[in-house]
């Protein structure tokens, strides 16, 4: 499923136009985005939770190469299953 069919469910789900959808679609996924970038917990109940955790400096290596090659510190997403989405069948 990509962003377009979002939306269209979206429009078609809350009988809106599909420009209100779009709307609403943006406002949800940049309020996540926002929340993210201040490294708060987004809780959907019933869905899951993403968070942002820390990321270790580490050691890789370019498979072309095969050079070692630092990666720095930094911060990644986690998703985490919520109960109802990971009893699905």
């Amino acid at each position: 499923m990509i962003k377009a069919d979002i939306i269209n469910r979206v429009a078609e789900e809350a009988k809106i136009t599909k420009v209100k959808a779009v709307d609403a679609v943006e406002a949800v996924f940049a309020a996540m985005k926002r929340a993210m970038e201040n490294g708060e917990r987004i809780e959907l109940r019933g869905f899951g939770v993403f968070q942002v955790k820390p990321r270790k400096k580490g050691i890789g290596r370019n498979p072309r190469t095969g050079r070692e090659v630092r990666i720095p510190p930094g911060k990644t997403i986690r998703f985490k299953p919520g109960k109802n989405l990971r009893n699905l069948q």
